[in-house]
Protein backbone atom coordinates (compact mmCIF):
# COMPACT_ATOMS: atom_id res chain seq x y z
CA UNK A 1 0.00 0.00 0.00
CA UNK A 2 1.38 3.19 -1.01
CA UNK A 3 1.31 6.63 1.11
CA UNK A 4 -1.56 8.35 -0.94
CA UNK A 5 -3.75 5.26 -0.51
CA UNK A 6 -3.10 4.83 3.48
CA UNK A 7 -4.01 9.09 3.78
CA UNK A 8 -6.94 8.14 1.72
CA UNK A 9 -8.04 5.21 3.54
CA UNK A 10 -7.15 7.27 7.28
CA UNK A 11 -9.36 10.26 6.68
CA UNK A 12 -12.33 8.15 5.28
CA UNK A 13 -12.47 5.75 7.85
CA UNK A 14 -12.34 8.55 10.23
CA UNK A 15 -15.21 10.74 8.24
CA UNK A 16 -17.29 7.42 8.78
CA UNK A 17 -16.32 6.94 12.43
CA UNK A 18 -17.36 10.92 13.19
CA UNK A 19 -20.03 10.70 10.86
CA UNK A 20 -21.88 7.64 12.57
CA UNK A 21 -21.27 9.06 16.15
CA UNK A 22 -22.91 12.76 15.67
CA UNK A 23 -26.01 10.47 13.72
CA UNK A 24 -25.90 8.45 16.95
CA UNK A 25 -25.88 11.73 19.00
CA UNK A 26 -28.58 13.64 16.66
CA UNK A 27 -30.76 10.59 16.66
CA UNK A 28 -31.18 10.62 20.78
CA UNK A 29 -32.24 14.15 20.53
CA UNK A 30 -35.42 13.09 18.28
CA UNK A 31 -34.36 14.74 15.22
CA UNK A 32 -34.07 12.14 12.82
CA UNK A 33 -37.41 10.69 11.42
CA UNK A 34 -37.28 6.78 11.13
CA UNK A 35 -34.52 4.48 12.30
CA UNK A 36 -31.01 4.55 11.57
CA UNK A 37 -28.23 1.41 11.34
CA UNK A 38 -25.01 2.73 12.03
CA UNK A 39 -21.80 1.23 10.62
CA UNK A 40 -19.13 2.29 13.08
CA UNK A 41 -16.71 -0.76 13.70
CA UNK A 42 -16.98 -1.80 10.06
CA UNK A 43 -14.79 1.44 8.46
CA UNK A 44 -12.12 -1.41 6.93
CA UNK A 45 -14.26 -3.28 4.88
CA UNK A 46 -15.79 -0.01 3.12
CA UNK A 47 -12.44 1.99 2.73
CA UNK A 48 -10.58 -1.07 2.04
CA UNK A 49 -12.66 -2.25 -0.83
CA UNK A 50 -13.32 1.73 -2.11
CA UNK A 51 -9.69 2.73 -2.10
CA UNK A 52 -9.53 0.10 -5.47
CA UNK A 53 -12.77 2.25 -7.27
CA UNK A 54 -13.49 5.35 -9.33
CA UNK A 55 -16.66 7.08 -9.97
CA UNK A 56 -17.54 5.29 -13.03
CA UNK A 57 -17.56 1.49 -11.08
CA UNK A 58 -20.61 0.59 -9.26
CA UNK A 59 -21.91 -0.04 -5.62
CA UNK A 60 -24.99 -1.55 -3.85
CA UNK A 61 -25.23 -1.33 -0.20
CA UNK A 62 -27.77 -1.44 2.59
CA UNK A 63 -29.84 -1.09 4.64
CA UNK A 64 -26.54 0.11 7.13
CA UNK A 65 -25.09 2.05 4.39
CA UNK A 66 -23.90 5.66 5.28
CA UNK A 67 -20.22 3.57 5.59
CA UNK A 68 -20.66 2.44 1.81
CA UNK A 69 -21.99 6.39 0.47
CA UNK A 70 -18.68 8.27 1.89
CA UNK A 71 -16.53 5.71 1.02
CA UNK A 72 -17.61 6.25 -2.56
CA UNK A 73 -17.27 9.84 -2.01
CA UNK A 74 -20.93 11.16 -1.96
CA UNK A 75 -21.51 14.22 -0.06
CA UNK A 76 -21.61 14.48 3.74
CA UNK A 77 -23.43 17.58 3.48
CA UNK A 78 -25.88 16.09 1.61
CA UNK A 79 -25.86 12.76 3.06
CA UNK A 80 -26.62 14.54 6.64
CA UNK A 81 -29.28 16.74 5.52
CA UNK A 82 -31.19 13.72 3.37
CA UNK A 83 -30.69 11.71 6.96
CA UNK A 84 -32.51 14.27 8.30
CA UNK A 85 -34.90 14.91 5.92
CA UNK A 86 -34.38 18.03 4.27
CA UNK A 87 -34.70 19.31 1.03
CA UNK A 88 -30.54 19.73 0.41
CA UNK A 89 -30.71 16.07 0.61
CA UNK A 90 -29.20 13.63 -1.58
CA UNK A 91 -32.38 12.58 -2.42
CA UNK A 92 -34.53 15.55 -1.41
CA UNK A 93 -34.74 14.55 1.85
CA UNK A 94 -37.24 11.83 1.02
CA UNK A 95 -34.98 8.16 0.88
CA UNK A 96 -33.48 8.92 4.57
CA UNK A 97 -30.55 7.07 6.27
CA UNK A 98 -31.60 3.81 3.95
CA UNK A 99 -31.73 5.33 0.48
CA UNK A 100 -29.31 7.42 0.67
CA UNK A 101 -27.86 7.34 -2.83
CA UNK A 102 -25.94 9.65 -5.84
CA UNK A 103 -25.61 8.19 -8.81
CA UNK A 104 -23.13 9.97 -10.35
CA UNK A 105 -20.83 8.68 -7.91
CA UNK A 106 -21.62 5.33 -8.80
CA UNK A 107 -23.44 4.49 -5.43
CA UNK A 108 -26.78 3.06 -6.68
CA UNK A 109 -28.23 2.96 -3.48
CA UNK A 110 -28.69 2.15 0.32
CA UNK A 111 -31.36 -0.51 0.40
CA UNK A 112 -34.38 -1.39 3.26
CA UNK A 113 -34.94 -4.66 1.80
CA UNK A 114 -32.17 -7.59 2.87
CA UNK A 115 -30.61 -8.94 0.24
CA UNK A 116 -32.14 -6.01 -1.92
CA UNK A 117 -28.69 -5.63 -3.74
CA UNK A 118 -28.11 -8.55 -4.95
CA UNK A 119 -29.73 -8.66 -8.47
CA UNK A 120 -28.77 -4.72 -8.94
CA UNK A 121 -25.31 -5.07 -8.99
CA UNK A 122 -25.35 -7.98 -11.26
CA UNK A 123 -27.40 -6.05 -13.46
CA UNK A 124 -25.11 -3.01 -13.05
CA UNK A 125 -22.12 -5.90 -14.09
CA UNK A 126 -24.28 -6.09 -17.04
CA UNK A 127 -24.42 -3.19 -18.68
CA UNK A 128 -20.52 -3.07 -18.00
CA UNK A 129 -19.71 -6.18 -20.29
CA UNK A 130 -22.09 -5.36 -22.56
CA UNK A 131 -20.67 -1.42 -23.40
CA UNK A 132 -16.93 -3.25 -23.30
CA UNK A 133 -16.30 -1.10 -20.23
CA UNK A 134 -13.31 -1.89 -18.10
CA UNK A 135 -15.14 -1.40 -14.53
CA UNK A 136 -16.25 -3.41 -12.25
CA UNK A 137 -19.98 -3.70 -9.87
CA UNK A 138 -19.72 -4.35 -5.88
CA UNK A 139 -22.58 -5.77 -3.62
CA UNK A 140 -22.11 -5.24 -0.17
CA UNK A 141 -24.43 -7.27 2.22
CA UNK A 142 -24.47 -8.64 5.60
CA UNK A 143 -24.55 -12.23 6.94
CA UNK A 144 -28.01 -12.12 7.24
CA UNK A 145 -28.70 -11.59 3.69
CA UNK A 146 -26.28 -14.45 2.69
CA UNK A 147 -29.64 -16.66 3.87
CA UNK A 148 -31.62 -14.94 1.39
CA UNK A 149 -33.20 -16.79 -1.66
CA UNK A 150 -31.12 -13.11 -4.05
CA UNK A 151 -28.00 -14.08 -2.13
CA UNK A 152 -28.14 -17.81 -4.84
CA UNK A 153 -29.87 -16.37 -7.46
CA UNK A 154 -27.47 -13.08 -7.98
CA UNK A 155 -24.68 -15.41 -7.30
CA UNK A 156 -25.80 -18.10 -9.77
CA UNK A 157 -26.62 -15.45 -12.76
CA UNK A 158 -23.15 -13.50 -12.00
CA UNK A 159 -20.99 -16.77 -12.71
CA UNK A 160 -23.08 -17.93 -15.59
CA UNK A 161 -22.51 -14.66 -17.47
CA UNK A 162 -18.84 -14.17 -15.87
CA UNK A 163 -19.73 -11.13 -14.98
CA UNK A 164 -17.40 -8.34 -13.61
CA UNK A 165 -18.65 -8.28 -9.98
CA UNK A 166 -17.20 -8.80 -6.75
CA UNK A 167 -20.39 -9.77 -3.91
CA UNK A 168 -18.50 -8.70 -0.35
CA UNK A 169 -20.17 -9.95 3.26
CA UNK A 170 -19.13 -8.06 5.70
CA UNK A 171 -19.90 -10.37 8.35
CA UNK A 172 -20.97 -8.74 11.79
CA UNK A 173 -21.49 -11.94 13.17
CA UNK A 174 -25.34 -11.08 13.91
CA UNK A 175 -29.07 -10.65 11.31
CA UNK A 176 -30.02 -7.92 14.24
CA UNK A 177 -30.04 -10.25 16.99
CA UNK A 178 -30.01 -13.67 15.98
CA UNK A 179 -26.08 -15.00 15.59
CA UNK A 180 -24.88 -16.52 11.91
CA UNK A 181 -23.23 -19.17 13.70
CA UNK A 182 -27.58 -20.25 14.63
CA UNK A 183 -28.59 -18.84 11.45
CA UNK A 184 -26.70 -20.84 8.75
CA UNK A 185 -25.91 -24.51 8.10
CA UNK A 186 -22.81 -23.31 6.58
CA UNK A 187 -20.02 -22.07 9.14
CA UNK A 188 -18.49 -19.51 6.64
CA UNK A 189 -20.66 -18.08 3.50
CA UNK A 190 -17.08 -18.07 1.64
CA UNK A 191 -17.14 -21.90 1.83
CA UNK A 192 -20.60 -21.13 -0.40
CA UNK A 193 -18.56 -20.03 -3.83
CA UNK A 194 -17.25 -22.74 -5.73
CA UNK A 195 -21.03 -23.85 -5.80
CA UNK A 196 -20.96 -20.73 -8.23
CA UNK A 197 -17.67 -21.92 -9.82
CA UNK A 198 -16.43 -18.83 -8.52
CA UNK A 199 -13.40 -18.21 -5.75
CA UNK A 200 -14.68 -17.40 -1.84
CA UNK A 201 -12.18 -15.62 0.55
CA UNK A 202 -12.77 -15.15 4.08
CA UNK A 203 -10.35 -12.26 5.36
CA UNK A 204 -9.98 -10.39 8.54
CA UNK A 205 -12.52 -7.68 7.89
CA UNK A 206 -11.02 -5.45 10.87
CA UNK A 207 -7.91 -4.83 8.94
CA UNK A 208 -8.11 -2.79 6.16
CA UNK A 209 -4.87 -4.13 4.37
CA UNK A 210 -6.61 -7.57 4.45
CA UNK A 211 -9.62 -6.24 2.54
CA UNK A 212 -7.99 -4.12 0.28
CA UNK A 213 -5.56 -7.01 -1.11
CA UNK A 214 -8.32 -9.42 -1.65
CA UNK A 215 -10.52 -6.88 -3.21
CA UNK A 216 -7.47 -5.97 -5.45
CA UNK A 217 -7.56 -9.47 -6.61
CA UNK A 218 -10.79 -9.90 -7.27
CA UNK A 219 -10.37 -6.66 -9.58
CA UNK A 220 -7.80 -7.86 -11.55
CA UNK A 221 -9.99 -11.24 -11.89
CA UNK A 222 -12.80 -9.22 -13.32
CA UNK A 223 -11.56 -6.62 -15.40
CA UNK A 224 -9.81 -9.99 -16.90
CA UNK A 225 -12.95 -11.12 -18.13
CA UNK A 226 -12.61 -14.05 -15.62
CA UNK A 227 -16.08 -13.50 -13.58
CA UNK A 228 -16.87 -12.82 -10.14
CA UNK A 229 -15.58 -13.34 -6.29
CA UNK A 230 -16.77 -14.10 -3.31
CA UNK A 231 -14.99 -11.89 -0.18
CA UNK A 232 -16.00 -12.61 2.92
CA UNK A 233 -15.28 -10.19 5.81
CA UNK A 234 -15.25 -10.93 9.41
CA UNK A 235 -15.96 -7.83 11.03
CA UNK A 236 -17.80 -6.17 13.92
CA UNK A 237 -20.30 -3.47 14.70
CA UNK A 238 -19.86 -1.22 17.30
CA UNK A 239 -23.76 -0.35 17.30
CA UNK A 240 -26.66 -2.50 18.04
CA UNK A 241 -28.80 -3.39 14.70
CA UNK A 242 -30.33 -0.25 14.93
CA UNK A 243 -30.38 2.88 17.79
CA UNK A 244 -32.31 1.14 20.73
CA UNK A 245 -31.35 -1.98 20.39
CA UNK A 246 -30.77 -3.04 23.43
CA UNK A 247 -27.92 -5.36 22.28
CA UNK A 248 -28.65 -8.22 25.09
CA UNK A 249 -27.04 -11.36 22.33
CA UNK A 250 -23.68 -9.86 22.79
CA UNK A 251 -21.62 -11.11 24.72
CA UNK A 252 -18.13 -10.82 25.73
CA UNK A 253 -16.60 -13.50 23.67
CA UNK A 254 -17.96 -12.37 20.53
CA UNK A 255 -14.79 -12.15 18.13
CA UNK A 256 -13.75 -9.02 17.73
CA UNK A 257 -15.64 -6.98 20.44
CA UNK A 258 -12.31 -5.14 21.59
CA UNK A 259 -11.00 -4.31 18.64
CA UNK A 260 -11.18 -0.97 16.03
CA UNK A 261 -10.07 -1.15 12.70
CA UNK A 262 -9.15 2.31 12.96
CA UNK A 263 -6.92 2.62 15.59
CA UNK A 264 -4.93 -0.70 13.98
CA UNK A 265 -4.80 0.84 10.93
CA UNK A 266 -3.10 3.82 13.02
CA UNK A 267 -0.70 1.53 14.26
CA UNK A 268 0.40 0.22 11.17
CA UNK A 269 0.49 2.83 9.07
CA UNK A 270 2.75 4.78 11.14
CA UNK A 271 5.06 1.63 12.05
CA UNK A 272 5.24 0.85 8.10
CA UNK A 273 5.59 4.80 7.85
CA UNK A 274 3.12 5.42 5.11
CA UNK A 275 1.55 8.17 7.35
CA UNK A 276 3.24 10.45 10.25
CA UNK A 277 1.73 10.70 13.90
CA UNK A 278 1.26 14.04 12.98
CA UNK A 279 -0.87 13.58 9.97
CA UNK A 280 -3.24 11.09 11.47
CA UNK A 281 -3.99 14.01 13.99
CA UNK A 282 -4.32 16.32 11.14
CA UNK A 283 -6.61 13.95 9.27
CA UNK A 284 -8.62 12.97 12.69
CA UNK A 285 -9.17 16.98 13.20
CA UNK A 286 -10.51 18.01 9.54
CA UNK A 287 -12.75 14.64 9.31
CA UNK A 288 -14.27 16.13 12.69
CA UNK A 289 -14.39 19.45 11.42
CA UNK A 290 -16.06 17.88 7.87
CA UNK A 291 -18.77 16.06 10.01
CA UNK A 292 -19.62 19.04 12.04
CA UNK A 293 -19.89 21.75 9.09
CA UNK A 294 -22.27 18.62 7.80
CA UNK A 295 -24.56 18.78 10.96
CA UNK A 296 -24.82 22.44 10.50
CA UNK A 297 -25.88 22.64 7.22
CA UNK A 298 -28.07 19.73 7.34
CA UNK A 299 -29.78 21.79 10.35
CA UNK A 300 -29.96 25.27 8.08
CA UNK A 301 -31.65 23.31 5.23
CA UNK A 302 -35.53 23.87 5.27
CA UNK A 303 -37.93 20.99 5.20
CA UNK A 304 -39.04 20.04 1.47
CA UNK A 305 -41.81 21.74 0.40
CA UNK A 306 -45.28 20.35 -0.02
CA UNK A 307 -45.38 20.88 -3.55
CA UNK A 308 -42.94 18.12 -4.30
CA UNK A 309 -44.49 15.75 -2.23
CA UNK A 310 -45.15 14.06 -5.60
CA UNK A 311 -42.15 13.94 -7.40
CA UNK A 312 -38.94 11.74 -7.52
CA UNK A 313 -40.96 9.14 -6.65
CA UNK A 314 -41.53 5.45 -8.29
CA UNK A 315 -44.54 4.52 -7.11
Amino acid sequence: MDQQTALWIYQKMNEIRFFEEEVHHIFGKGLIPGFVHLYAGEEAVATGVMALLDDEDYITSTHRGHGHAIAKGCDIKGMMAEIMGKKDGLGGGKGGSMHVADIDRGMLGANGIVGGGFGLAAGAALTIKTLGQSHVAVCFFGDGASNEGTFHEGLNLASILDLPVIFVCENNQFGEGTPFRYASASETVAERAPAYNMPGVRVDGMDVEAVYEATEKAIKRAKAGEGPTLIECDTYRHFGHFEGDEQKYKTDQDPNRDRDPITEFREKATKNKWMTSEQTDEIESNAKKTVEDAVAFAEASPLPDESTLYTDIFA
